[in-house]
């Protein structure tokens, strides 16, 4: 779970501030007229959002469940953390909210 951690806040940051867009699905494929509807800084700043998010809930899970001394406890935080990361990260950064008005 460690590695997924540091794997999450690498990817991050990578897109956000190494402006790695490639990383992004769907993205790296449009057309430069296409891309150039989008407000990609906004995007990037959603995915490094949800990637530090998801990361933070699974480090939290890691502290809580060595705190409790319950191992199982980790594994709900890893799964609740995706559960609730993922369709985030979807919902937001496919919104009409990062097209470009023209």
């Amino acid at each position: 779970m460690i590695f997924t951690i540091i794997l999450f806040i690498v990817l991050g940051a990578l897109i956000k501030y190494g402006k790695m867009y490639f990383l992004i699905a769907g993205y790296n494929t449009m057309s430069s007229e296409k891309k150039a509807n989008y407000n990609i800084e906004g995007i990037a700043t959603v995915f490094r959002n949800a990637m530090f998010g998801m990361a933070f809930i699974m480090l939290v899970g890691i502290g809580i469940s060595y705190g409790l001394e319950n191992p199982k406890l980790k594994e709900y935080f890893f799964f609740g953390a995706l559960i609730i990361g993922i369709p985030y990260l979807l919902l937001v950064s496919n919104s009409n909210k990062f097209k470009l008005k023209k």
